[in-house]
C-alpha cells in the first residue's frame, strides 16, 4: 500500500455503501473490478463527485452494518459525469425534474485496488491520533462521499497495518 503512486495532486477521498446494497465483494467480483458509483442524491455529495480526478485514491466504507469499518482501496477510473440513472423512469434513482441539457447528478467511476490488509473499524478511527478532524468522525457526518487529508490516509493504512 498504497495501491498506485500518488502524486502531489491525487486526492483522497471515502466513498459509504451498504454492505445489503453494494459491497466491496460485490465490487470486487466485477469484471475489471469496477463499477459505476451512481445514485448519489445529495447536492453536497454530487459536488464532491464532481471533483475527483482520475487517479485519485478513495477509501470504501461499509456503513450500517457491524462493525462499520474502512475495508479497501479504489481508484476513480473515470471522473465525474452525468449519472444515468437519474433519466431512467425504471431506476430506483430516476429523478423526473433532472434535465438531460443540464443535468443534476453526477457518478464517477471506481476501481476496486486491493482490500485493505484487516477492516478498520470507526472505532478505531475514533481513537487514531491525528484522525480529529477527519470528516467521517464528526457529529452529524452522514455523506456518502467526503475527502479525506493525505495525513489522514497515511494514518488509515497504518492501522490497517497493525494487528487489532
Amino acid at each position: 500500500m498504497p495501491a498506485r503512486k500518488s502524486t502531489s495532486s491525487t486526492r483522497y477521498w471515502l466513498v459509504k455503501s451498504e454492505p445489503e446494497t453494494f459491497s466491496w465483494d460485490d465490487l470486487w467480483k466485477l469484471p475489471r473490478r469496477t463499477t459505476s458509483w451512481d445514485g448519489v442524491r445529495n447536492y453536497q455529495a454530487r459536488n464532491l463527485l464532481r471533483e475527483m480526478k482520475e487517479g485519485d485514491q478513495v477509501f470504501f466504507y461499509h456503513s450500517s452494518t457491524d462493525p462499520v469499518a474502512i475495508i479497501g482501496i479504489c481508484e476513480v477510473v473515470r471522473e465525474g459525469h452525468p449519472d444515468h440513472t437519474q433519466f431512467d423512469p425504471r431506476s430506483d434513482h430516476y429523478d423526473p425534474k433532472s434535465d438531460p441539457d443540464d443535468p443534476r447528478w453526477y457518478m464517477v467511476d471506481l476501481r476496486a485496488i486491493e482490500p485493505l490488509p484487516r477492516p478498520v473499524t470507526l472505532a478505531e478511527l475514533r481513537g487514531a491520533k491525528g484522525l480529529e478532524h477527519m470528516a467521517l468522525l464528526q457529529k452529524g457526518s452522514r455523506l456518502s462521499v467526503q475527502t479525506v487529508t493525505a495525513a489522514e490516509w497515511k494514518t488509515v493504512l497504518e492501522l490497517a497495518r497493525k494487528r487489532a
